[in-house]
């Protein structure tokens, strides 16, 4: 019984150890390290517990896991090694020197930084500036970015405010960096010290607005490339990026890039997919960046820019999930009289609601009889051929049709009107067989076409010949149509399948066949309105 006992109490605190060792929570610290008052490359870095080390890059900087408990971490230099402790230090941004004294950095301190311009310190006759410049310029300029970045460090540290140069080659050479590297965490410390020079950039040299945006590019872009990143990464991400793209916006207004724009109408995409913004977000984005593309297209319409991002945008909108019927006209009726004002700017808002299927909507007639009235165009009037399709005056529709067939030079848009007349006349057989082969002339792989042409002669073979032989020989014809509507067009093959199962049931059968005077495999072509050709085939 006290043995039973005593290995009862060990279990139980067996279990309370290992729960409480696993819920011993990680803390992430990372910083940069210095020797001899320099950035230190290829130094290791270990964690009092931490599962595995950390080489530092050649700019000094580190990223380690550790555990919360973590009371030391240790740094090794060939054969040098110090400890650091860390008990009771919460900061996640560790600097550390084996000669105990840091470097005073810009970011963190302006004390020992000398505030002025390249001019001054030129006239003050400035040795140490004049050449760290020179230095720094001749390294970047052969690209040799490992060299540059001494030279580089002290000119962005200590004469931060002297040349706007310091901002554009250090973003180059970390954007540099962190496309060069596969190691992950490598790239983030990186991408931390391009978001830290572009925040340095505003501060000392303003034009907060357009630098917002592109740091916002280039943190979605370098953030987003781990293929491992989980949804809740992507999220913050996102949020953080949208965050300055969004503001960019606001400072820049209708001067914001065109890549802003875009980037920022995919984020907001990439938050509502996740979740974290509802569909009128979305809305509200699509106004902002479309407003600002379109005024900038009124002053420059051939802007080959903005014409792209407008096509981009409308693309993200149209795909996003919250582009539905009501979320569109939330976004046009409003304002229908200034989009109808401009000829553009109205046929963009009619295919944007056709193509989100909102064709039955009362806005898009209105639309479609605005444009026909300012522009008796094809497209105009296959706009108004479909509302009166819809309200069932198919006389007008016809006429609205034959309009469109004759203002169109499109030949896969006269298909499709081709196409749609000869669904108007069905039950006119001669006439609608006549436009839909005019529908497959202008485009021969129109699969719905040929598919068409077969239901006509399956559905009136009973008012075709004298008995029922002659009028089994039409399914052989509309098969043929289906064979030939699958061959050219793959995404109709399921439906010419299906048909041709049901419809060659009605073949003749092989003793028909002989009782009429014919063989399996003969040429016959089909006279009266059919005029046909096909080969006698016998039923299975």
């Amino acid at each position: 019984m006290k043995k039973l006992l005593f290995k009862q109490i060990f279990l139980t605190l067996t279990v309370a150890l290992m729960v409480t060792y696993a819920a011993i929570g990680q803390r992430v610290i990372k910083g940069t390290v210095y020797r001899e008052g320099k950035i230190a490359a290829g130094v290791t870095v270990e964690g009092q517990k931490a599962k595995a080390p950390f080489m530092t890059s050649f700019d000094g900087l580190y990223e380690i896991n550790v555990p919360e408990n973590c009371k030391f971490i240790k740094f090794t230099f060939i054969d040098e090694t110090k400890k650091l402790d860390i008990e009771g230090n919460t900061s996640n941004v560790i600097d550390f020197s084996f000669d105990g004294e840091i470097p005073v950095a810009a970011e963190e301190s302006e004390t020992g930084a000398i505030l002025k311009t390249s001019a001054e310190l030129v006239a003050a006759q400035d040795k140490d500036f004049m050449s760290l410049i020179t230095l720094e310029k001749q390294f970047y300029d052969q690209k040799d970015y490992k060299s540059t970045l001494g030279p580089w460090r002290k000119l962005y540290k200590t004469y931060p405010k002297s040349t706007v140069n310091i901002y554009i080659h250090g973003i180059n050479i970390y954007q540099n960096l962190i496309e060069g590297t596969a190691d992950i965490k490598l790239k983030d410390l990186y991408i931390d010290t391009l978001m830290r020079v572009y925040d340095h950039r505003i501060k000392y040299f303003d034009q907060r607005g357009v630098n917002l945006g592109r740091q916002g590019k280039d943190y979605l872009q370098y953030k987003l490339t781990n293929e491992n990143i989980t949804d809740e990464q992507r999220k913050a991400v996102l949020k953080k990026g949208y965050n300055y793209l969004d503001e960019s916006i606001k400072l820049q207004g209708n001067e914001s890039e065109a890549a802003v724009l875009i980037l920022l109408m995919q984020s907001t995409r990439g938050l509502y997919g996740l979740g974290e913004f509802g569909k009128e977000k979305v809305v509200e984005t699509y106004d902002v960046v479309s407003k600002v593309i379109n005024t900038e297209l009124a002053k420059a319409p051939t802007s080959d820019n903005h014409l792209k991002a407008r096509d981009a945008i409308d693309q993200i909108f149209q795909t996003s999930g919250a582009a539905d019927c009501e979320a569109l006209i939330s976004i046009y009726e409003p304002k229908f009289d200034q989009i109808a004002s401009n000829l553009e700017d109205l046929k963009k808002m009619i295919r944007m609601l056709d193509r989100q299927k909102c064709d039955a909507s009362p806005l898009f007639a209105k639309a479609s009889e605005k444009l026909y009235a300012l522009e008796p165009s094809a497209e105009a009037a296959y706009n108004m051929a479909r509302l009166f399709v819809k309200a069932e005056q198919l006389d007008k529709a016809e006429t609205y049709y034959k309009q469109a067939v004759d203002l169109e030079k499109d030949q896969l848009n006269l298909a499709k009107y081709y196409l749609e007349l000869g669904q108007l006349n069905f039950q006119k057989p001669q006439v609608a067989r006549t436009y839909l082969k005019k529908s497959i002339e202008n485009n021969p792989s129109a699969g719905k076409a040929y598919i068409m042409v077969g239901d006509i002669y399956a559905h009136n073979s009973k008012s075709y010949g004298e008995n029922d032989f002659e009028r089994s020989l039409v399914f052989l014809v509309a098969v043929d149509y289906y064979n030939k509507a699958k061959r050219a067009d793959a995404s109709v093959e399921a439906e010419a399948n299906q048909k041709i199962g049901t419809y060659s049931q009605y073949f003749p059968s092989k003793e028909e066949i002989f009782f009429n005077g014919l063989t399996v495999g003969q040429s016959y072509t089909l006279g009266g309105w059919i005029g046909e050709s096909t080969t006698i085939r016998e039923k299975r």
